[in-house]
């Protein structure tokens, strides 16, 4: 039972939002709802967390690492006709973020160009392309 004497309140808290479909109209075609802290209080302190991923078809979760878990980098891949979930849990209460392509080629101050060519092995015009976008 919850506090408030009714069965099933701490489900409700968990599924409020996480049941819903993701709006992936938006550049990057897809959608992560967290289930962290901020939305279960609860979870403090136990080292967890929850993330929805709704993604459209034929479309890529860019490659991320999350700091405060486990850290591998890693992406999501739709290679479906119709959007697709994926439900991942994480080891950390607070995992955070970090795409790679921001972390390489949108940080103030810029990783010199040099250093980019030399890593990716690409032409120093590519990467300015790269870094351009970001």
């Amino acid at each position: 039972m919850s506090e408030n004497g009714e069965r099933g309140g701490n489900m409700r808290k968990l599924r409020k939002g996480f049941h819903l479909t993701g709006n992936t109209s938006n550049p990057l075609r897809s959608k992560v709802t967290p289930i962290t802290v901020p939305q279960v209080p609860r979870l403090n302190t136990l080292g967890i967390s929850m993330v929805r991923i709704d993604i459209a078809p034929w479309v890529v979760n860019p490659p991320h690492t999350h700091p405060r878990a486990i850290g591998l980098i890693h992406l999501q891949r739709n290679v479906g006709t119709s959007n697709a979930v994926a439900i991942a849990a994480l080891n950390s209460q607070n995992p955070g973020i970090i795409g790679i392509a921001d972390a390489m080629f949108g940080p103030k101050p810029d990783i010199p160009e040099d250093i980019l060519v030399k890593a990716f092995q690409v032409d120093k015009d590519v990467i300015s392309q790269l870094q351009g976008n970001f």
